[in-house]
């Protein structure tokens, strides 16, 4: 199947490394005008430049750190001034955080809740009159499969994606009269650069390719999933294709999850 995003202008947050990075590269080859988000400027443009060689569409880079609501304003202004208007919202940003809840501070809470909750929560609040508006919209909020599993330990990352996948549904249910649908999806284990540093830290004397065949043998289908694996199943959501689906959290991850 042929995805085509032509005429749309779409919004990435985390694009700068992989799965942002993934989708900007397969949004931008289906047509749409991109915008990248990520924090740190200079890396943000190398992949802005990886991502321009093979657009079909506009890419901007913006430099934004979306736990910060000033900075979210400021990057949705900038979008504006580039593209004129929002089809395509992607609320990727945040690393995974676990630890034991007894030793959560109130501090790593906030952090956790603004980066990942509140950024999708303030993005979506400012695309959606437009979306409403122009009877036509779509949001993605990537969270993990931990929303719907939560594990003990997983803390605080499984509490503030189940209450991303909370918001996918209310946000679904009021968005659709209007046309503008909105859906997650929960990763599993991807090949990332969250996987890169944990093989640096646990297992730097064996490589990566080892060290990934064996997370993946804990895996119904025996692997890792790739990057390019997960855009494409953002791309179709993103687009005319996926014109009835909404309201629903799908698991990207190999059958790993417990619950579907």
């Amino acid at each position: 199947m042929e995805i085509k995003l032509d005429g749309r202008a779409a919004v990435i947050t985390g694009a700068s490394k992989g799965l942002g990075l993934a989708m900007a590269t397969r949004f931008s080859a289906s047509g749409a005008d991109v915008a990248m988000l990520a924090r740190r400027a200079d890396v943000l443009e190398e992949a802005h430049q990886a991502v321009a060689a093979t657009a079909r569409g506009r890419v901007v880079g913006v430099a934004c750190d979306v736990s910060r609501a000033e900075d979210i304003t400021r990057g949705f202004d900038d979008v504006m001034n580039a593209f004129g208007r929002v089809d395509i919202l992607v609320n990727n940003a945040g690393t995974s955080r676990a630890a034991a809840f007894e030793t959560i501070t109130d501090e790593v809470w906030q952090q956790d809740l603004d980066l990942k909750l509140f950024a999708a929560i303030r993005w979506s609040r400012l695309v959606w009159p437009q979306m409403t508006q122009n009877r036509w919209g779509r949001i993605i909020n990537v969270l993990n499969i931990g929303a719907k599993a939560p594990r003990a330990g997983g803390a605080p990352t499984v509490v503030s994606r189940a209450a991303g996948m909370a918001l996918t549904k209310v946000l679904a249910a009021e968005g659709a009269p209007h046309n503008v649908l909105v859906n997650a999806l929960l990763v599993g284990q991807i090949v990332s650069d969250q996987w890169v540093r944990r093989h640096a830290a646990q297992a730097a004397a064996t490589s990566f390719e080892d060290y990934a065949a064996r997370l993946g043998e804990k895996i119904p289908l025996g692997r890792l999933g790739t990057a390019e694996e997960f855009a494409n199943l953002a791309c179709f959501l993103a687009s005319d294709a996926a014109g009835y689906v909404t309201g629903t959290a799908i698991n990207v991850d190999g059958g790993a999850s417990p619950v579907v």
